[in-house]
């Protein structure tokens, strides 16, 4: 082979591996793309989200080393970059954590807008048989109930695209009757007062749940004087 026929063979090899480089770094960028894209939209995205999308673990870890992503716990992430961790975001966060759980009391107080207090923990409801998780990376107040005080009043709300397990506004008001030592009682009246007045609780709903919880002897003074 001449001189001449070596330099084009060179030539070509590496226009050859630097076009296969640039389409990896292409689809290393597009998978980078996806990923960040993904966990914008879900707030919090499990890792089988990205492997839905057919993202590879290499592109996950390398967000994580450059700072773009931040591993929460095993299998769960988010931007690095998200500005506010608050109430409804451990709420959202919570809800993959604990699968099991339901966001009951003055978490949900919280979500349905009964309450003026501001929990600084998210506030949990178990199945007396259910295991509490240890390794939470905020704090929660956990509570238990079984049978129809634990299946009763759930409702599915939408945060930050997650679909979260909670109270709705009869049930939080009443379960915070049944846990008044936990909560106050003054916080249980407030948000009984504000469901009835904000219409988002009939006295029906909130006799029926008394009625599972064993509550009506507790709550009855309080719905009489509001009637």
């Amino acid at each position: 082979m001449t001189r001449a026929e070596q330099y084009k063979t060179s030539a070509f090899i590496d226009k050859c591996l630097h076009l296969v480089s640039s389409g990896a770094m292409e689809a290393s960028a597009t998978f980078s793309e996806q990923a960040v894209a993904i966990a914008r939209s879900r707030g919090i995205a499990r890792a089988r989200d990205f492997r839905d999308a057919g993202i590879p673990p290499a592109s996950i870890t390398r967000l994580c080393e450059q700072g773009k992503l931040v591993r929460l716990a095993r299998g769960l992430y988010q931007l690095a970059d998200t500005d506010e961790i608050d109430a409804a975001h451990n709420v959202a966060e919570a809800a993959r954590l604990a699968p099991h759980g339901v966001i009951s009391l003055l978490s949900a107080l919280q979500y349905h807008g009964l309450t003026t207090q501001l929990p600084h923990t998210v506030w949990i409801c178990f199945h007396h048989k259910a295991r509490v998780p240890r390794t939470l990376p905020f704090r929660i107040e956990a509570v238990r109930a079984s049978g129809e005080a634990f299946e009763a009043g759930h409702m599915t709300a939408d945060i930050e695209g997650v679909a979260v397990p909670i109270t709705d506004p009869a049930k939080t008001i009443v379960d915070c009757f049944k846990y008044r030592s936990r909560v106050g009682l003054d916080v249980a009246i407030e948000a009984l007062r504000d469901g009835l007045r904000q219409r988002k609780a009939t006295h029906a709903d909130l006799w029926r749940y008394a009625t599972i919880c064993r509550m009506q002897n507790v709550m009855r003074p309080y719905l009489e004087s509001l009637t």
